[in-house]
């Protein structure tokens, strides 16, 4: 298991219950961090533009060295460069995969990019198993 804490730099709201949400984990130079939240609020409000209902970035504060893997090493950060974690939250999948389809064909994407390396960072995508708001 690997596990840390992080600062939010970014959240665009929304208590409104998910029905699927995408990850990432990424690093960024340590001197860059104004720029990732600049880069957070103008993506964010463009995902939530196609469907998504928040957005969330975070920067690594309590991101510790682990024995076998680690957040650092998962997403081969040098040193000067900081873990960054967020999320996207959509209604279901379904409006998932029709917001990122259309994401892929706006220019404003291209137009906005993260300070952090695409090629090293790391995505996923989960349907949520248990939700402490309905229990």
């Amino acid at each position: 298991m690997i596990y840390a804490g992080y600062d939010v730099d970014y959240d665009s709201g929304g208590e409104r219950p998910f029905g699927y949400v995408d990850g990432i984990v990424a690093s960024v130079p340590d001197g860059e961090r104004g720029a990732f939240i600049d880069s957070a609020r103008a993506i964010g409000a463009i995902f939530q533009e196609h469907g998504a209902t928040r957005a969330v970035d975070g920067w690594g504060a309590d991101v510790p060295d682990g024995k076998v893997t680690d957040f650092r090493r998962a997403v081969q950060a040098p040193a000067g460069e900081t873990v960054v974690f967020g999320w996207i939250e959509w209604p279901d999948k379904a409006t998932r995969d029709a917001g990122m389809a259309a994401l892929m064909q706006d220019g404003r994407m291209r137009d906005n990019p993260p300070p952090w390396n695409g090629q090293l960072a790391i995505f996923g995508g989960f349907a949520p198993i248990f939700d402490t708001r309905r229990a």
